[in-house]
């Protein structure tokens, strides 16, 4: 989604009711960061949103809990859910559902491509197994995506399809539009 470089439009003032709605939208849709939640985003604090292209809007952290440097947070394309920056994943990764993808996927993955099925079903992909307390994903959850041997996460993004049917066909796109480590949104200058 963000192959190429992006410039930082001008930085808006949320309202603070608005950051309110944003701050439990987070915790819905996120409920692990809730012990997180005050050091991510202060209540007293002032979240800014920029404008990107292709109308996604990215929410920013700057004041003196960030030491005044803009810190990404969130970005929302349209009406979808907010997806975390990668930072805020390798600030917090266990707050996140998490697949895998094998080490023959991550080149593609990092290139900017779709991430397709085949990368997760394969021997080192990782889906969740169904059993209690690894839940089946589902077509348009919010999943980070980590590379066989690597530590930190390498891509978060929607679902296109539910981790059933990825076992059942083994064919097709997982994620086409996400975030990756050296994409536009990951090198973009906010101060």
């Amino acid at each position: 989604m963000f192959k190429k470089d992006l410039t930082a439009s001008a930085k808006t003032k949320v309202k603070s009711s608005i950051a309110r709605a944003i701050r439990t939208k987070v915790l819905e849709t996120y409920p692990l960061l809730t012990p997180h939640i005050d050091a991510l985003i202060p209540k007293k604090s002032q979240l800014d949103a920029i404008k990107l292209p292709d109308r996604v809007t990215l929410y920013v952290l700057c004041d003196a809990s960030t030491n005044n440097k803009t810190v990404p947070l969130f970005w929302q394309h349209m009406d979808d859910p907010l997806i975390p920056h990668l930072r805020v994943v390798h600030m917090y990764p266990q707050c996140f559902r998490s697949l895998g993808i094998d080490r023959g996927a991550i080149r593609f993955v990092l290139s900017g491509a779709a991430l397709m099925t085949p990368g997760m079903t394969s021997k080192g992909g990782k889906l969740p197994s169904g059993k209690t307390g690894d839940e089946e994903v589902q077509e348009g959850d919010v999943v980070v995506i980590t590379a066989e041997g690597k530590s930190e996460a390498c891509m978060v993004g929607m679902l296109e399809v539910g981790s059933e049917e990825m076992k059942r066909t083994k064919k097709g796109v997982a994620v086409s539009q996400g975030h990756y480590l050296g994409d536009g949104l990951w090198k973009m200058q906010l101060d």
